[in-house]
């Protein structure tokens, strides 16, 4: 198979779809590589890197489109991508369809075979494509909250771990999950007074244990909400339902209610976001202010350390690659359930019901898609 890798276009955006070892492991299996010159180098990748394994350096990302059997990417596919997709073709990637029509729209029409990162699970309920972006987001969230709460940043002034004889900051990490979980880590770690809320008990007394009190653990309802984002300088919004658009948790009103300078960090903004008043921004403007209140919402956090989470992402994404291009999609699929879970485009069907709740489009199934 030609395995094409582009390099990433949306804004900020610095991670490679391939290291170099995984294009060094698809090679050894005997597929060919081509690369988009300058791919790699916002992580720390050269040309040079992919040309010693065998890999092949093109010019454009039309030559990629336009030759590889299979696009491996990163983030979604912009809109200048969509249009070089076709029938037949097989798209690995990162997608997050569901608070996204346009996208979703594009991808149908080209007739790509499109499997995504954040739908693919595994035995354990996982999901371990989006795991590791999942906890390198988590850890980077209180560390841009803390810069958004300073002074100069529109924030309250509020130094996380407070000094001798001035209290931490308070701040609520919304969801028990990997964001939550690595959010919780950094902000402990930072010295904050934090909070976690989750729904099921279960996870609320795991992370007790593993927490040994460092942290307090709440059950998630609406009224415990209500109450602790009147007193907190820092909401981190870490919660998920895979595939789907991100409920929302704190309503416009309620910015009302919080402190002036407090911040909100939107972790499932790829998803739509779980705050009201949530829209996507990036790393070059990546704070806004409503009501008193300030927003980060950066849709590709993972992005900012982009060395860390291209070789964390490329260890996750490697076994599955492999086996699309060794098998097929169909064979790999029809082996591996929780790879068929990825599955949400396949010639003009879309195939993830989560989406298509979200979007009011018939979903064809994927056992269904294996048989067209």
């Amino acid at each position: 198979m030609l395995i094409g890798c582009p390099k990433e276009i949306k804004p900020q955006e610095f991670r490679v779809g391939l290291t170099p070892n995984a294009a060094q492991e698809a090679i050894a299996n005997g597929h060919q590589v081509i690369i988009e010159t300058g791919a790699g180098a916002g992580a720390g990748f050269a040309d040079t890197d992919y040309t010693a394994i065998g890999a092949e350096i093109v010019d454009s990302a039309e030559e990629v489109f336009a030759r590889a059997e299979m696009i491996v990417k990163v983030k979604e596919p912009q809109a200048i991508e969509r249009k070089q997709l076709r029938e037949g073709q097989l798209l690995f990637t990162y997608l997050h369809l569901a608070p996204d029509p346009e996208q979703t729209r594009d991808l149908l029409e080209s007739g790509v075979t499109a499997i995504a990162y954040e739908t693919v699970t595994d035995r354990n309920g996982g999901l371990p494509l989006l795991a590791p972006m999942s906890e390198v987001a988590g850890r980077l969230a209180p560390q841009m909250g803390a810069w958004a709460l300073q002074k100069a940043n529109g924030g309250r002034g509020v130094l996380m771990g407070g000094v001798p004889g001035v209290r931490p900051a308070n701040v609520i990490i919304i969801g028990g999950g990997v964001v939550g979980t690595a959010a919780a880590r950094v902000a402990v770690g930072m010295g904050a007074n934090v909070t976690i809320l989750d729904r099921s008990i279960p996870r609320l007394s795991y992370l007790d244990d593993i927490f040994h009190g460092r942290l307090t653990t709440q059950f998630s309802d609406t009224a415990a909400i209500e109450d602790l984002i009147t007193r907190a300088d820092m909401v981190v919004g870490a919660v998920l339902i895979p595939g789907a658009a991100a409920p929302k948790l704190i309503r416009r009103e309620q910015l009302s209610t919080m402190q002036p300078g407090a911040v909100l960090v939107d972790v499932a903004i790829d998803q739509g976001g779980c705050f009201e008043t949530s829209r996507a921004t990036t790393h070059a403007e990546p704070v806004y202010e409503i009501d008193g209140v300030m927003h980060y919402c950066v849709a590709n956090m993972p992005g900012a350390v982009a060395r860390t989470s291209t070789l964390a992402l490329g260890n996750a994404t490697m076994p599955f690659m492999l086996a699309l291009a060794n098998k097929g999609w169909r064979k790999a699929c029809e082996e591996d359930p929780h790879l068929l879970e990825g599955l949400n485009t396949h010639a003009g069907h879309l195939t993830y019901y989560a989406v298509g709740l979200a979007l009011g489009i018939d979903v064809l199934s994927p056992s269904k898609a294996l048989k067209l």
